[in-house]
């Protein structure tokens, strides 16, 4: 299987295989040896799904690569899947924006509720809401939070520009020289 893995895997662009082909060579092979454990014909359409999961990667790529040739720009379409440069997709973050504030808003009502009710526990009457005062504090947190997101972004940026992550990249062994020495 493993010729078969290394050739299907060599559709995929030059610099795409350069970033993630031992962790796709590693992953494959642990499949591969789940895969030996199961029948016949359940290898057969394990085979068929990952060899058609790797030509639609490595087609996605291609396609990928012919529409943004060149690095893409901070908010273009490219930058919303799952790449390297951030662990989960944009829209995670607006979803968790809309639960924190469901969240608040229940607390508030909760406390309108709390506050209302009596606490000898007679029958409760027409509960009247608070006027929320959350909405103001929840724009300062938000405010503050996009100025701190914005300058860690400048941050990372400038460090990306400056070329720091070369420094993973650096041989940590010494060139070899030839000719003489120094007392030679």
């Amino acid at each position: 299987m493993r010729p078969f893995i290394h050739s299907l895997l060599r559709l995929y662009p030059a610099a795409y295989r350069r970033e993630y082909e031992k962790e796709m060579t590693s992953v494959l092979l642990e499949v591969d040896a789940d895969i030996r454990k199961k029948s016949a014909m359940a290898q057969l359409f394990s085979y068929a799904r990952e060899t058609g999961g790797l030509l639609r990667g490595a087609l996605h790529e291609h396609v990928r690569n012919f529409i943004f040739p060149q690095p893409a720009p901070v908010f273009s379409p490219r930058r919303f899947a799952m790449r390297s440069e951030f662990r989960f997709p944009k829209s995670t973050v607006t979803l968790m924006v809309i639960i924190l504030l469901a969240v608040i808003v229940t607390i508030e009502k909760a406390k309108a509720i709390s506050d209302a009710a009596p606490h000898t526990n007679p029958n409760i009457g027409l509960i009247q809401p608070l006027p929320v005062t959350i909405v103001p504090t929840f724009l300062i947190v938000f405010a503050a939070v996009a100025v701190i997101a914005g300058l860690s972004w400048l941050v990372l940026f400038a460090l990306h520009r400056s070329g720091t992550q070369r420094l993973a990249q650096l041989s940590t062994t010494a060139p070899q020289r030839s000719g003489a020495g120094l007392l030679g």
